[in-house]
């Protein structure tokens, strides 16, 4: 029997069940042997990615617009152009939004929109994120952090739908000293149907790791790439970015941003909070408040 997908709205506080693209085909790869078997061909390597990148990035791809945009949850009325004017699948996909489409909040604001599962006071050394995973958080930077892995941390793991805008974008004002480290990897579905048959996706799919100076301390913004994923492009320079500024942005595919800080650092929204200890995510918008900065811990 088929899961049903459930999250909660955030702004109406209602349990919505999720439309997902492509479902069909997901879960003959992640639920029957068949596609499993399938699994180093169809995941193992970027090239089916890279091939599924180049057809979306065609003029041909446009018939496929108006499909997304029907899809439950596809707020295109909030793209910068209308929809026939977009040359390609993938240029409506990295749409940018209207002027003022979004509100920048106080405190720490979510950096994509998606949907938002918390996982408090984290250990590194613990499997990461669902039950089932054998890989750890630490495994997730692949030796790339020497100091928030040193002791528990809060996470914050944003999952974007294929129906979302896919830009993302700094949570908190901060600097930013290198650009993002590239961990290659490989290329599963971030979707719930994936990640209960394969939850160690987020430490072996390819990620994009930055790491922040912000008033909350060492704050490490992980990209994490998917099936369909042909590019995660960071838009950003090293220096001072302020709080809603562009980060990068995902060409075709759901996509995952992971936030980590240290442990009780940030103070999380009590619905957020309550949400995720029930099991749900929360589905957030780019810029909405999610968390306060504590400056005593």
């Amino acid at each position: 029997m088929n899961k049903v997908i459930e999250y909660i709205d955030r702004e109406s506080g209602k349990k919505v069940t999720e439309s997902v693209m492509g479902d069909k085909a997901l879960r003959f790869a992640y639920e029957t042997l068949l596609g499993r078997t399938l699994w180093p061909v169809l995941f193992g390597s970027k090239l089916i990615s890279s091939i599924m990148g180049r057809k979306y990035d065609s003029p041909s791809s446009k018939s496929a617009i108006r499909s997304l945009a029907s899809i439950p949850g596809c707020k295109y009325d909030e793209a910068e152009k209308p929809l026939e004017e977009y040359g390609s699948f993938n240029e409506f996909f990295t749409r940018h939004l209207k002027p003022n489409a979004r509100t920048i909040g106080q405190g720490l604001v979510s950096p994509a929109d998606g949907r938002l599962m918390l996982y408090l006071n984290a250990d590194a050394d613990l499997p990461f994120p669902l039950k089932g995973a054998k890989r750890s958080l630490k495994e997730v930077f692949d030796r790339h952090s020497t100091d928030v892995l040193g002791g528990k941390m809060d996470v914050a793991v944003i999952r974007l739908a294929p129906v979302d805008y896919h830009r993302f974008h700094f949570p908190i004002d901060c600097h930013v000293e290198e650009c993002a480290t590239v961990i290659p990897g490989k290329y599963h579905s971030v979707n719930p149907i994936a990640l209960l048959a394969y939850p160690d996706v987020y430490a072996d799919n390819e990620r994009q790791i930055v790491k922040c100076s912000t008033e909350a301390g060492v704050m490490y913004l992980v990209d994490v790439g998917a099936f369909g994923v042909g590019t995660i492009i960071q838009t950003f320079e090293p220096g001072e970015r302020k709080k809603g500024e562009e980060k990068g942005y995902f060409k075709f595919g759901g996509s995952t941003v992971i936030m980590i800080t240290e442990a009780g650092r940030l103070k999380f929204a009590e619905d957020i909070v309550a949400n995720s200890a029930a099991g749900y995510e929360t589905r957030v918008k780019m810029g909405e408040t999610i968390a306060e900065v504590r400056h005593e811990i």
